[in-house]
């Protein structure tokens, strides 16, 4: 992985942009630029754990915020989430190869998650079908608000670990 060492490496203007990539939350970002230097992938993971941990809703929202819509166009990804239009494509490969009747279905489910729950489905998408996905999204409808917040601030804490690795 030798990510830490990279983001060792890295000024602290080049490190606050990596780490923003990784994960939108701005207090996220602060407190893993503060345990700084990381000197290894595993320590690194630990602290972006711990830095998690200490979030609140607010700053989930703020993370979510920064990740485009399961399904979305790859086109819609550019314009919208140019820094991480790129990642974010990998991530959601399962939904950019779906059929026209899979995507519509996503967009319409994401559409209802959003109604109820106020904030985008996010789910770690690396290696999901949009078949898979949608499944997903389907159960986590069901879930009480409090839940689904907690579901989704796990589902970021996943990516961002992904991201984190990725750089």
């Amino acid at each position: 992985m030798r990510s830490a060492s990279k983001l060792d490496a890295m000024s602290e203007a080049e490190a606050t942009q990596a780490l923003a990539r990784c994960c939108g939350a701005s207090r996220w970002v602060t407190g893993m630029l503060e345990r700084r230097p990381f000197g290894s992938d595993t320590h690194l993971l630990t602290c972006a754990d711990e830095v998690w941990s200490l979030m609140r809703p607010a700053d989930w929202h703020e993370a979510f915020a920064h990740h485009p819509r399961i399904g979305a166009s790859l086109e819609s990804l550019r314009e919208k989430f140019s820094q991480t239009a790129s990642m974010s494509a990998a991530e959601q490969a399962g939904a950019m190869t779906a059929s026209e009747a899979e995507l519509e279905a996503l967009r319409d489910g994401n559409l209802r998650y959003e109604a109820r729950f106020g904030h985008i489905f996010i789910v770690c998408a690396s290696g999901k079908s949009a078949a898979q996905m949608l499944e997903l999204l389907e159960a986590r409808l069901g879930n009480d608000p409090d839940t689904e917040l907690r579901v989704a601030a796990a589902q970021q804490l996943e990516i961002t670990r992904l991201r984190l690795r990725d750089l």
